[in-house]
C-alpha cells in the first residue's frame, strides 16, 4: 500500500514539475513575443517619426534659404542701382529702395543663416537614421531572444507552433550593402 501511494505521489510531483516547467516556459513565451511586437512597433513609429519630421525640416530650410535669397537681392539691386545714378533724383528714388533693403535686411531677417539651417538639417537626418538603425537592432535583438527561448530543446516538444513560430529579424534591402555614391554635380539628364 505504502509502494502504491508513494508511487502515486512521485507521478503527481512528476507531472506539477512538468506542469510548471511548461507554464514557466509558455508565460516566458508569450512575454518574448510581445517584446518582438512592441520592438517592430518602435521600428515603425521611428519610421513614421522620420515620414512627418523630414518633409517640413526641408520646408522650413527651404523657405529661410528663398527669404534671404530675396532679401540679398533687394539689397544688391538697391546697391546697383547707386552705380547707375545719374541725377540726384535717382538718388532719391535709389536711397529708398536701399532703405527699404536694409530695413528688410535688418529687421525681418538680421543674419544670414542658410548654411546653418542646411547644417542643422544634416544633424536631424543623421540623428533620425541612428534612432532607425538603434530600433532595428533593439527589434533583431528582441527576435534573437524569442527564437532562441521557443527553439530550445524542452521548449521546442511543448509549445504550440502554431502560435509561436519563429520570427524574422530585420532583412535589409538588397543592394544597400554598397555604398551610396555622393555627388555635387548637376544631373545632365
Amino acid at each position: 500500500m505504502n509502494k502504491g501511494l508513494i508511487a502515486l505521489g512521485v507521478i503527481v510531483l512528476m507531472a506539477f514539475i512538468v506542469f510548471m516547467m511548461y507554464r514557466g516556459s509558455y508565460n516566458t513565451a508569450v512575454s518574448l513575443q510581445e517584446t518582438v511586437s512592441q520592438k517592430w512597433g518602435d521600428v515603425g513609429a521611428t519610421y513614421q517619426r522620420r515620414a512627418d519630421l523630414i518633409p517640413q525640416l526641408v520646408a522650413t530650410v527651404k523657405g529661410a534659404a528663398e527669404n534671404e535669397r530675396n532679401i540679398l537681392v533687394s539689397v544688391t539691386d538697391a546697391r546697383a542701382g547707386i552705380v547707375h545714378a545719374k541725377v540726384p533724383g535717382d538718388f532719391d528714388v535709389i536711397g529708398k529702395k536701399i532703405n527699404t533693403a536694409i530695413n528688410l535686411a535688418f529687421e525681418a531677417y538680421p543674419q544670414i543663416r542658410s548654411t546653418e539651417n542646411f547644417s542643422d538639417l544634416q544633424a536631424q537626418l543623421e540623428g533620425t537614421e541612428n534612432r532607425i538603425a538603434f530600433a532595428r537592432e533593439e527589434y533583431n535583438n528582441s527576435v534573437r531572444s524569442y527564437n532562441s527561448h521557443i527553439r530550445g530543446f524542452f521548449n521546442s516538444m511543448f509549445l504550440n507552433k502554431a502560435i509561436f513560430t519563429v520570427k524574422e529579424p530585420f532583412k535589409e534591402a538588397a543592394g544597400s550593402e554598397v555604398a551610396p555614391k555622393v555627388s555635387f554635380e548637376k544631373d545632365t539628364k
